[in-house]
C-alpha cells in the first residue's frame, strides 16, 4: 500500500472538490521504483470515478502526468512518488488542473499569463524537504496557467544518480531548459520575476493612497503576533514582506512553544497567517522594503519605488544563517555546503559529513543527520559545546558522532562539489583534513537589517536597539524579533516582543493624539 489510510481518508475529501474529470498518464517499466509509482496513482484512482489511469511516453520513467480531461496538457509531471511533504503538491495540482483556480493575486496571473517564452522548469525536490513544496507548487502553478510552461517535480532519492550526474546537493535545485536555474526556497512571486524579469510591480494604488495606523515589515512570527494584536486594537494593520513565513519554514519540528507540545514550523505560520488573515489585515507579499524614515509620517519605499505611509510602523525582518565565510564555502555552495539538514540531509545517505557549530542547532543537526549518513563530525569553535546537556547526551549516545571542541574551520575543499574540510586546533594549532562529502553550517544568525540606515540605531552586530517597549530611537518606529538586540533567539520570545510592540504603537497612536483609523467594531 502507498498510501496510508489516515492520508487516504484525507485525499477522499480533496477529490470529492474536483471541477473536472483527470486523466493520468503513465510512463512505468518493469523495475521496483514503477512499481511504486504504479500503486500510487492507482490507490489514489481508486477513491473516485473522476480520474482515469492511462499509459503514454513521457521523458522520465517511471513518471506520471496529470491533465484535464479533454483539455490540452497542463505541463505538470511528477518523476517520482509525491508523498511526504510534497503530497501537498499533488492534490493542489489535481485540483488546479481540474478546474480549480490558484489563490494568486491578479496582478500576478497577469504576470504569469504575459510569458511568451517557452519554458520547461524541472525541480528536483526531497520528501523530507520542507522548503522543495513551495517551488514546486509555484511552477505547477505557472504551468496550469500558461500554456508555454511546464514544470516537472523529480523525486531526488527515487532519481538518485540522475541529481548525482548533475552535481544536485541541495534541494529544491530548479533546472530551466536543461540549465540550472535557482536553488532554495522561493516564493512564487520571486519565481514570476526572475522568469519574466526582475522588475518590482508597482503595488495596488489602495496601498499607497492611505496612511496605515502601522506597517509592519516582515512576516514571521513577530510580525504575525504584532499583525494579530495591532487588528485586535480595531487600527488598520498591514504587512509588508517578501514571503509570509520566516525563519520557522526551515524549522521541522518546534517542541518548545507553551501549551504546544509539537508543532511543524510551516504548519505554525500557516496558522498565523489564517488568523491574520481572520482579522482583515491587509498582507503585500513579493515586495521588499529598502528604505525607512520618519517625516511627518514614516514613509516606507519599496524596490518598486512606491512608497507606503504610515503613522507608525514595526521592523520585525527577522534573520538569516550566518555563514563562516571561509574559502570554499561560497565556492561549494548547493554542491555539498549546506545550511538546511532536514531539507539537504537525505541526499548525503551513507556518507561522511560534517556540522560546523556545537550550539542547539548544531547538535540537533548532528544527531537528525546521524540517521542518514554514515558518520557525522561536530565542529565547535569555542572550548565548550553550547548545546543544552540533553542534546549533548543523545549525541554521545549516537554511535557515529564525534564531537571536536577548539576546532577553527579554515578551508572547505573540493572539485566540484565537497570533498574535504580543513581545520585547526586552537589549543595545540595542529591542522587536520577531514575527507568528507557534505558541511552543514550551523553558527547561528544575522539579522535582516542591512535595509535599515541612520538614524535608527544598530548595535555592532547590526542588530536594532529598542527599549522595554520594543521602541527604536525614531519616535513611531518600532522593532520586535531576532533583528533587536533581543538577549536571546526564540520564537515564542519573537511572539511576544511582536505584540508588545504592536501594544507601544498602539499607546503612541493614542499619546500623541494621531487618531487611529477605526476597521473593526
Amino acid at each position: 500500500m502507498a498510501i496510508d489510510e489516515k492520508v487516504k481518508q484525507q485525499l477522499v475529501g480533496y477529490l470529492k472538490l474536483l471541477a473536472h474529470d483527470v486523466v493520468i498518464t503513465t510512463d512505468l517499466g518493469a523495475d521496483q521504483r514503477s512499481q511504486k509509482v504504479s500503486d500510487f496513482v492507482n490507490e489514489v484512482a481508486a477513491l473516485t470515478p473522476r480520474i482515469t489511469v492511462v499509459s503514454g511516453k513521457l521523458k522520465r520513467q517511471p513518471s506520471f502526468a496529470l491533465d484535464q480531461a479533454g483539455q490540452a496538457s497542463s505541463g505538470i509531471e511528477f518523476a517520482g512518488v509525491p508523498l511526504g511533504h510534497e503530497f501537498t503538491s499533488f492534490v493542489l495540482a489535481l485540483l488546479q488542473v481540474s478546474g480549480h483556480a490558484p489563490k494568486i493575486s491578479a496582478a500576478t496571473k497577469q504576470r504569469i499569463m504575459a510569458i511568451t517564452t517557452d519554458l520547461h522548469f524541472e525541480t528536483f525536490a526531497s520528501l523530507s524537504c520542507h522548503n522543495c513544496p513551495d517551488v514546486v507548487q509555484a511552477l505547477n502553478i505557472m504551468s496550469v496557467l500558461n500554456p508555454h510552461i511546464s514544470h516537472t517535480m523529480i523525486e531526488g532519492g527515487m532519481y538518485q544518480d540522475e541529481a548525482t550526474e548533475k552535481n544536485i546537493l541541495a534541494v529544491p535545485t530548479v533546472f530551466l531548459n536543461g540549465e540550472e536555474w535557482h536553488n532554495g526556497r522561493a516564493t512564487l512571486e520571486e519565481l514570476v520575476d526572475k522568469a519574466a524579469g526582475d522588475t518590482p510591480q508597482h503595488v495596488a494604488d489602495d496601498w499607497t493612497a492611505q496612511a496605515f495606523d502601522v506597517v509592519i515589515v516582515g512576516a514571521g512570527p513577530a510580525a504575525g503576533s504584532a499583525a494579530i494584536y495591532a487588528a485586535r486594537k480595531g487600527i488598520s494593520t498591514a504587512i509588508v514582506a517578501d514571503h509570509f513565513g520566516g525563519q520557522p519554514l526551515d524549522t521541522v519540528g518546534i517542541e518548545n512553544l507553551a501549551g504546544t507540545d509539537y508543532v511543524e514550523g510551516e504548519q505554525l505560520m500557516a496558522n498565523i497567517q489564517a488568523q491574520v488573515e481572520k482579522y482583515g489585515v491587509k498582507v503585500l507579499t513579493g515586495q521588499r522594503v529598502e528604505q525607512i524614515v520618519k517625516n511627518d509620517a514614516v514613509e516606507l519605499t519599496l524596490a518598486s519605488g512606491d512608497v507606503l505611509k504610515a503613522k507608525t510602523a514595526i521592523i520585525a525582518t527577522g534573520a538569516q544563517w550566518k555563514t563562516i565565510g571561509v574559502p570554499g564555502e561560497a565556492e561549494f555552495k548547493n554542491k555539498g555546503v549546506a545550511y538546511c539538514p532536514h531539507c539537504d540531509g537525505p541526499l548525503y545517505a551513507g556518507k561522511d559529513v560534517a556540522v560546523i557549530g556545537g550550539g542547539n542547532s548544531g547538535i540537533e543537526a548532528a544527531i537528525d543527520l546521524a540517521g542518514i549518513c554514515q558518520h557525522v563530525t561536530v565542529l565547535e569553535f569555542a572550548p565548550e559545546l553550547g548545546a543544552d546537556s540533553v542534546l549533548q547526551a543523545k549525541a554521545n549516545a549516537q554511535g557515529n558522532i564525534t564531537l571536536l571542541t577548539n576546532a577553527a574551520t579554515k578551508e572547505i575543499t573540493g572539485a566540484g562539489r565537497v570533498n574535504g574540510l580543513t581545520y585547526t586546533d586552537r589549543t595545540t594549532q595542529a591542522a587536520h583534513h577531514l575527507d568528507l562529502e557534505g558541511v552543514f553550517v550551523q553558527i547561528g544568525l544575522v539579522p535582516n537589517t542591512d535595509w535599515v540606515t541612520a538614524p535608527i540605531e544598530v548595535n555592532a552586530h547590526y542588530e536594532i536597539v529598542t527599549d522595554a517597549r520594543q521602541a527604536t530611537n525614531i519616535d513611531g518606529i518600532f522593532a520586535a524579533g531576532d533583528c533587536t538586540d533581543s538577549a536571546y533567539k526564540q520564537i515564542i520570545i519573537a511572539m511576544g516582543s511582536g505584540a508588545t510592540a504592536a501594544l507601544s504603537a498602539f499607546d503612541y497612536l493614542v499619546r500623541t493624539s494621531v487618531k487611529p483609523e477605526k476597521v473593526m467594531a
